[in-house]
This record gives C-alpha cells, structure tokens and sequence, in this order.
C-alpha cells in the first residue's frame, strides 16, 4: 500500500490507550492483564463531537488472552482546547471469565500547538 500526501492531509486524530483490566478468578486464580493501543481515526457524530473504534488484547497469562472491540465515548474537554475520551466495558471470555475495564484515553497531539 502507498500513500501521498493528500492521505496524510484527510487523517484524523487518533488517540494513545493503555490500561489493566480488572482482578477477574479473585478465589480460584486471581489476575488482571495489561493492554495498550492506539484508537481509530476521529469518527463524527452529533452537532461537532466524535467517537473512536478501539480494538485492543491484553497480555498473555497462564495460557490465555482477552480481546476488546468498541468505541470510546465523545470528547470531554480537559481545557485548553484539548479532549479525552472515555471507555468502560468488558473482555471477550477465555478460560471460563472475563475482565472489566475502565481507561480514559491521553491527550490527542500531546506536544502540538494546535489541537
């Protein structure tokens, strides 16, 4: 695949993630699992907001994985023109559980002037 120019021009923003699930198996075998991604282009919806897709799977531990496909909410302004998102929702199961999870994304554009 190659691009030009005008590609980069009509990108959106996308968003750094990354995170722990929660404890899952607290008797049995109790675990969390770590994942980090990094969102889908800028999805507009509603008068002047946006969402973005996430997909995402978690660390390896004792034989198994987790995996995660959504979106985030829209954009909460944390000020100076810049915004998060956030996302709560669970793992696919593996070995007989799933996880719940709670992350707020970073900040778009971290070090540029414009947002």
């Amino acid at each position: 695949m190659s691009y030009n120019n005008e590609d980069y021009r009509r990108q959106k923003h996308v968003h750094e993630i990354q995170g722990s699930v929660e404890i899952a198996e607290p008797r049995e075998e109790p675990h969390n699992h770590r994942f980090a991604t990094v969102s889908g282009e800028a999805i507009p919806y509603g008068a002047g907001d946006h969402y973005h897709e996430v997909a995402f799977r978690t660390d390896f531990y004792e034989d198994h994985y987790h995996e995660f496909c959504g979106r985030t909410s829209g954009a909460i302004c944390v000020g100076g023109g810049r915004h998060v998102h956030f996302l709560e929702s669970v793992t696919t199961v593996n070995d007989c559980h799933r996880h719940k999870f709670r992350v707020a994304t970073l900040i778009e554009n971290p070090i540029g002037k414009n947002c």
